[in-house]
């Protein structure tokens, strides 16, 4: 499924900066682009800058990977849940109690690629053995209707946002393209 056949009644609005940093692109393919490329990046990133936050009260680079991790997997889980059918209203999840308790001042670069390589295939392994209708199946999520094909488009949105932000205060490397 491509994102331009996505509906604007298929997630809700606050969502769309995370589709919109993909640009034209197909569930499937940036499902495992990512899983091709995103690992690389982990990978040059210097180990002495997890610690690091560019600013006070923001997460370190650490936080910020394991919360990539964190949202996947919840995001997972809502997919899961939709394409079963499951019509139970599913609420949000305050990340911001979740990075506290994450434990990543403890974590090792090399710890979260593996485990970004593992969440990441169990993603693609649920939506490859799905019923390709039950992309459009349509569930209340975080007090808004989203469809299956939304989550997995956000997932991969929500990765590149953070990888762009990553990039940019943290690593200090402009994402903008020149004019």
């Amino acid at each position: 499924m491509n994102i331009s056949a996505l509906d604007k009644l298929e997630y809700p609005s606050f969502y769309q900066p995370y589709l919109d940093v993909l640009g034209d692109v197909e569930l499937f393919d940036i499902l495992e682009r990512q899983l091709g490329n995103f690992p690389k990046f982990l990978d040059s990133l210097p180990e002495e800058k997890f610690g690091f936050a560019y600013a006070d009260g923001k997460w370190t680079l650490a936080e910020v990977l394991v919360h990539i991790l964190d949202t996947e997997r919840v995001f997972q889980y809502r997919a899961l849940r939709l394409m079963r059918g499951d019509k139970t209203p599913l609420p949000g999840f305050d990340q911001d109690l979740f990075v506290p308790n994450s434990n990543a001042a403890k974590r090792t670069k090399k710890s979260i690629i593996e485990e970004y390589a593992i969440v990441r295939q169990s993603t693609m392994a649920l939506f490859s053995t799905m019923n390709r209708l039950a992309l459009h199946n349509i569930g209340s999520v975080s007090n808004g209707s989203m469809s299956v094909a939304a989550i997995g488009f956000i997932i991969c949105g929500h990765q590149k946002h953070h990888r762009n932000v990553i990039r940019e205060r943290y690593l200090g490397i402009s994402t903008k393209l020149p004019r």
